[in-house]
Formats: structure tokens, sequence, C-alpha cells
């Protein structure tokens, strides 16, 4: 009898143990703890003469993008797109009538706003989740009238 008490208080103890475990840990779950999107952070990552100033992605897919150019020569900028893959579908000319491209000089910035793509429709995403991507930028030297299409990463949180 005595051995049969013994294991029930083992078991007990074990138990309320593992139970305030369990406690805890779904606690710490539902604050989010566990969700790696809370720890990573944004990055745009472009070519040597190209860099993000800042960017913004908000939950419709809309991106608001500060780029700056440090090219040897100025540029107009053409087209720029955002997607997952790496592809020059879904390439947006910035508004700007009549020629539709943006004229940059070397030191320059210019904030575009496009939208970013999933496959083939336009992205939406949770506050706080990660949209990883791409980003494309047509553009043209006005030295040497050359285009150029250069590729970048982007990993931006959705706010």
């Amino acid at each position: 009898m005595l051995k049969a008490q013994t294991a029930i208080e083992y078991l007990v103890t074990y138990g309320w143990a593992i139970l305030i475990m369990a406690v805890v840990l779904s606690a710490l779950f539902f604050l989010g703890v566990f969700n790696p999107g809370i720890f990573a952070g944004q990055e745009c990552l472009l070519p040597a003469g190209f860099s993000c100033s800042s960017f913004y992605l908000y939950p419709n897919g809309m991106l608001s993008l500060n780029l700056l150019q440090v090219t040897q020569s100025p540029i107009n900028v053409t087209a720029i797109g955002c997607s997952t893959n790496q592809t020059i579908l879904n390439m947006q000319a910035p508004y700007n009538p009549p020629s539709n491209q943006i004229y940059m000089p070397i030191g320059s910035n210019y904030t575009f706003t496009l939208f970013c793509y999933q496959g083939n429709s336009v992205y939406t995403g949770k506050i706080g989740s990660l949209f990883d991507g791409y980003l494309v930028i047509n553009y043209t030297s006005t030295t040497t009238g050359f285009p150029h299409i250069i590729t970048g990463q982007i990993i931006a949180k959705v706010s």
C-alpha cells in the first residue's frame, strides 16, 4: 500500500509540473515569441551605385521605396518592379507625363510607389508578416544612352 501511495504522489507531482510547463509554453506561443518574423530585420540589397534610403510595405502590397542613385552618370528610370520572382513581369513605368520616366542626377533620390507581386497577383499580407522578393529596376544612362537592368533583393515587414 505504501508503494502505491508513493507512485501516485510521484505521478501527481510530475503531472502538475508538466501541466505548468504546457501553460507557460502556450502563453509564450500566443504572445508570438516563437514567431521568427518578430526578430527578422528588414533589408534592401541593390548593386553598387544604388541603395534604398527607406522603404515601407503596406498590407495591400503597395511599396513605398526611396531610391538613392550614385552611379557615374545621371540616369532615367524607365520601369521598376517588385515581385517574389526574379522576373521583369509586372514592371511599372513611373507616372511622370509626358515621358513616364524619372530623371535622377548623380547623388539624388526619389520615392517610388509600386505594387509588389506574388506570382501573378498583388501581394497582400497581414501586419507583421514578411515579404521576401526582388526589386528590378530598368534605367538608361543619360551619358551613354545604354539601357540597364539591375536586380536587388528586398525583405520587408508589412506595417
